[in-house]
């Protein structure tokens, strides 16, 4: 048995058919072959599966994708035009926010969402909010201090910038 499914993925309106029981990070990698959300845990523990639906972020291996009809997902890959980095992308590659890179996609969704909310939070807010998600390779200061980069980057208008590896 099938149902049908409405959403929109990175600005693009998707339909399909998927079994209930579908997890929202299943369909994303299986389904549509958007792989940024990375199953971590599979119990919401770690956050590496961590996608933003309507503006918020959310474990995508706890949500059935079926409870995402109509809504509205951002991806990794979705967060800024092809060939370019969101301003908390460039603030997680400038400061060095990243070193295995499987905790990145949920982590700088996770800042994304932060701050739409509150754009100056202070490092104990960054701290709080980011919680939900496991780096076992950084030791969260280089985060941290990404995340702060990335606020005041966005403070003073910043956009997606062309993304020019090293």
């Amino acid at each position: 048995m099938t149902m049908p499914l409405n959403l929109t993925v990175n600005g693009a309106p998707r339909q399909a058919e998927v079994e209930p029981r579908t997890l929202l990070v299943n369909f994303l990698r299986n389904g549509l072959g958007l792989t940024g959300a990375h199953v971590g845990c599979e119990t919401g523990q770690c956050g590496a599966c961590t996608v933003l639906l309507d503006g918020q972020a959310v474990k995508s291996c706890t949500l059935l994708a079926v409870q995402a009809e109509g809504g509205q997902v951002t991806t990794i890959e979705g967060l800024a035009p092809r060939g370019t980095l969101h301003p908390v992308q460039q603030a997680f590659w400038e400061e060095h926010g990243l070193q295995c890179g499987y905790c990145t996609p949920g982590m700088v969704l996770s800042a994304v969402a932060l701050l739409q909310e509150d754009p100056h939070p202070d490092e104990a807010t960054i701290r709080h909010n980011l919680e939900g998600n496991i780096c076992r390779c950084t030791g969260y200061q280089s985060i941290v201090r990404s995340v702060q980069s990335a606020a005041d980057k966005l403070a003073a208008g910043a956009q997606p910038e062309p993304f020019i590896a090293r």
